[in-house]
């Protein structure tokens, strides 16, 4: 495999008129992508008896056009509405619905359009480059590695609570009380299901983020009153902020970089996804800034972070899908599910039998990463003008859409009551000034973090540190994790210094 089978798939897509399906993909995912509750998943689940009748080809254009797009066209209603239109997208409102609000909209868009294009593009050649060594790569994590990063995500809850540490254990504590709430994974015993089948699986996290970032900021938003953006001025002078958004992104291309690689390497390890990739590339950005108060206010970083991260983690969860079969995320599951319909075993073999369909998936996701971003620059004149839309118009709207997205989702009336509840809290929270963030991190990694804990416990012979002490990959984790804990001493000798 090389560059050549690439460059005769790029050619392939736009002599055979394939470029269709990806600018179809593209589409479908931004409208997939706005509307809270829906995203990627959900479209790839609707294509799946769609792409029956076509080519193989032409079907993996259209669902890496979708996987694609859905990123930023979730980033979208996260930055004007405080609503992220996918879970990954929610590190996403932390500081573009700030700017959203300070009549910075384009610029947010501009920022996030710009980033997730260039994470992606990074993340693909990154996944170019990995190929050919993938299996050993995917091979070298196990359940050590699997714990030791979810603790690196936790570490990061209480270092990034800057002035409010209290708050954010407290807040983080109940994230993980969330995260217990089903089948234990080892005993296979109910805990704290409060006697309902529907708690029976845990948690679900999209009816949660829905109800945590967009039922509570259109309850806070219905209370105040006004418009997202308010009174600050000329809607076309805020406007013109987008192309200063877009050379942001170059201005702080280590933010992106750095992004981009976390987005790639959480992506690759199956059972994480978008989710912890956005929220750690966030995290990791506060903890390195030297300005970290400015973050939550309307700080630019703050969007590049984890829109690169998001983006960049596509190309990496392809890394175990297409060299093992295993996803490494929810929509490459459902990918799997149009590989297998089309003839195609997933696994090692596809690497050498299948390498056209292999590198015209990694053509459809360049193009729609770039594409759905394009097309976001070019209507985000008219899309930053929902910020100075009424609430009473807004809210009513927002509360529909989300709530309707989230039963559609599986058809559950209780991740609807689910919502809702979350979303009081979230107001409560939002209220009281406790952290969300640390809340949403623990819910994330908490599952992993006590399965692979028991796993490692049984697999070392109850000698964790022992086991760990001879793995040179649990080695780089424990010292990246003690690292993250000292970052608030160092910086506070570099202060004073």
């Amino acid at each position: 495999m090389g560059f050549d089978v690439l460059i005769d798939s790029m050619v392939s897509v736009f002599s055979s008129g394939s470029a269709i399906y990806v600018l179809l993909g593209v589409l479908l995912g931004l409208c997939f992508g706005v509307i809270p509750g829906l995203g990627g998943t959900t479209a790839l689940a609707l294509l799946i008896p769609v792409t029956f009748s076509m080519e193989a080809l032409d079907a993996m254009y259209l669902a890496g056009g979708v996987m694609g797009a859905t990123s930023f066209g979730g980033s979208i209603t996260a930055i004007l509405l405080n609503t992220p239109g996918t879970a990954p997208n929610a590190a996403t409102t932390f500081d573009g619905y700030p700017l959203a609000r300070q009549g910075k909209a384009g610029l947010a868009i501009g920022a996030s359009a710009t980033a997730s294009a260039l994470g992606g593009l990074i993340g693909l050649v990154t996944l170019l480059f990995v190929i050919p060594v993938a299996r050993s790569v995917v091979l070298a994590f196990g359940p050590a590695e699997f714990f030791l990063l979810t603790m690196l995500g936790l570490v990061a809850i209480a270092v990034s609570s800057r002035g409010k540490l209290l708050r954010g254990l407290i807040a983080g504590g109940f994230g993980l009380m969330l995260a217990f709430v089903g089948t234990d994974t080892v005993s296979g015993e109910l805990r704290f299901t409060l006697d309902t089948d529907y708690l029976w699986d845990g948690i679900p996290l999209v009816p949660t983020l829905t109800g945590m970032f967009a039922i509570s900021q259109m309850i806070e938003l219905g209370l105040k009153g006004g418009s997202v953006a308010g009174a600050v001025g000329d809607a076309r002078q805020k406007i013109s902020g987008v192309w200063d958004g877009v050379k942001a992104v170059f201005v702080h291309w280590p933010v992106l970089l750095r992004g981009s690689a976390i987005g790639t390497i959480i992506g690759a390890v199956p059972g994480l996804g978008g989710t912890v990739a956005a929220f750690m590339a966030y995290s990791s950005t506060v903890q390195s800034s030297r300005d970290p108060e400015s973050f939550g206010k309307g700080n630019i970083v703050g969007v590049i972070a984890p829109e690169s991260a998001n983006n960049a983690k596509d190309g990496g969860s392809l890394v175990p899908t297409v060299a093992f079969g295993i996803p490494g995320s929810a929509e490459t599951a459902l990918f799997l599910g149009i590989l297998v319909l089309h003839g195609i075993d997933p696994g090692p073999s596809i690497l050498l039998d299948n390498q056209q369909e292999v590198y015209g998936l990694i053509v459809a996701l360049t193009l729609s990463a770039v594409g759905a971003s394009i097309i976001g620059l070019m209507f985000s004149r008219w899309l930053v003008l929902i910020t100075y839309v009424n609430v009473h118009v807004l809210v009513p709207v927002v509360v529909t859409v989300s709530l309707t997205g989230v039963y559609v989702l599986d058809g559950k009336p209780g991740d609807v009551i689910l919502a809702m509840i979350m979303g009081i809290v979230g107001y409560m929270m939002l209220r009281f000034d406790y952290p969300r963030l640390t809340l949403v991190i623990a819910l994330v990694l908490g599952e992993t973090a006590e399965r692979s804990f028991h796993q490692t416990q049984m697999i070392s012979d109850n000698d964790m540190l022992g086991f760990m002490a001879g793995r040179p990959q649990s080695l780089i984790l424990i010292a990246l994790t003690v690292l993250t804990l000292l970052l608030p001493a160092l910086r506070r000798i570099r202060i004073a210094r």
